[in-house]
């Protein structure tokens, strides 16, 4: 069976460190571990002293706790802490897929899971966010993509790369579909938290009794390097979940577990950072696009540090991308690694003057490359 790669991450590990400007992030700036000892109040000897021993496997008791408040109805049993949500979205993938399973992934995503599923043998159709409805899904794309006997759906909401919400009607009928074939739904909400109207996106988990919500500090908490997520399940299921994270990384690091259990206690105080960001930057992005006209075409994102930017110019989103990263130092994220050409995801969640350098670069780059 052929491998798919995830050229997103490839992409993204191969340059991010070794370009002056990087615009290919979906997160925020991050914090450093000065700074969130000191939002979180925390003594720094406190952190000195932990033992580097193993940490519990499936998260402290405490860190379980506190996750599992962010979820009505839920309790410590339903979470498991994991390396990321990539760890979480991968044990979720491994353990309902096998070779010939139905899959249906909304489009464009992150394209973690659309990759996976084909890697472990299944068939994956596609329902589309459509730009021409403010991206949303059409109700009847929805119906044909999860179709009787799919085994699992995934969505990913706050979206990426378009930053979109999903409307209520459209969460109804996407729920609605998949309980109505019987399928599990995996919902990828790590930028949950990020909204730049400070309204917190409501999690899917309790709409159905088959969903596995994932989220995880790297996006909207701006705290990627501690590389903690988690999956919130049921418990019943959570176990055989389990069981297939004992077969990967076993459990977090116990300085992140620590780190992690302290930053969600101070959640209101990161979160108004993060937003103070991106209610910054954004009007930076949207005043610097309007300069080219109908040259490109862009949203207003609700959510996350990511802009999706559509642009006329018959040019490869891949083939634009690496020209400037060669020519100008800057990289951005092609739509190519959404499925989705003529586009380039833009992050704006770095520090104020460094976006707009960033930007400034750009410029002769997108007269050169985009206008007519």
């Amino acid at each position: 069976m052929s491998f798919i790669p995830f050229e997103l991450e490839r992409w993204q590990s191969a340059w991010e460190h070794r370009v002056s400007f990087n615009l290919s992030e979906s997160g925020v700036h991050p914090l450093s571990i000065a700074e969130l000892l000191h939002i979180t109040d925390t003594d720094p000897d406190e952190l000195a002293a932990i033992r580097l021993g193993y940490s519990q496997a499936d998260g402290t008791d405490q860190l379980r706790a506190a996750i599992a408040a962010l979820y009505p109805g839920s309790n410590a049993d339903n979470v498991i802490v994991t390396v990321g949500s990539s760890e979480a979205n991968f044990v979720t993938s491994w353990t309902l897929l096998e070779p010939g399973d139905k899959v249906a992934i909304l489009s464009p995503l992150y394209r973690q899971t659309w990759g996976l599923a084909q890697n472990f043998g299944a068939e994956v159709s596609t329902f589309e966010l459509k730009p021409e409805l403010g991206w949303e899904p059409d109700p009847d794309e929805v119906a044909r993509a999860i179709q009787p006997g799919t085994k699992l759906v995934v969505i990913t909401n706050p979206n990426n790369p378009t930053g979109h919400v999903l409307s209520p009607s459209a969460r109804t009928e996407i729920v609605a579909r998949t309980e109505a074939v019987g399928a599990w739904l995996l919902a990828d909400e790590v930028y949950l938290g990020a909204e730049l109207d400070g309204q917190t996106t409501e999690t899917f988990w309790g709409n159905y009794e088959r969903t596995v919500a994932v989220n995880g500090l790297s996006k909207a908490y701006a705290l990627p390097g501690l590389r903690i997520g988690w999956l919130v399940a049921p418990a019943e299921f959570k176990e055989a979940l389990w069981s297939r994270h004992d077969y990967t990384v076993i459990g977090p690091a116990s300085c992140s577990d620590f780190l992690a259990t302290r930053a969600l206690g101070a959640r209101d105080e990161i979160l108004a950072r993060t937003r103070k960001i991106l209610n910054e930057n954004y009007p930076v992005l949207d005043r610097w696009l309007q300069q080219y006209g109908p040259a490109v075409r862009w949203w207003r994102p609700d959510c996350g540090a990511i802009s999706f930017v559509q642009y006329k110019q018959a040019l490869a989103s891949l083939d634009l991308a690496e020209r400037i990263r060669q020519e100008y130092d800057v990289l951005i994220e092609p739509g190519e690694h959404f499925g989705f050409e003529r586009s380039i995801r833009f992050g704006y969640g770095n520090e104020t003057a460094e976006f707009k350098r960033a930007l400034d670069v750009l410029t002769p780059a997108f007269q050169k490359y985009l206008m007519d």
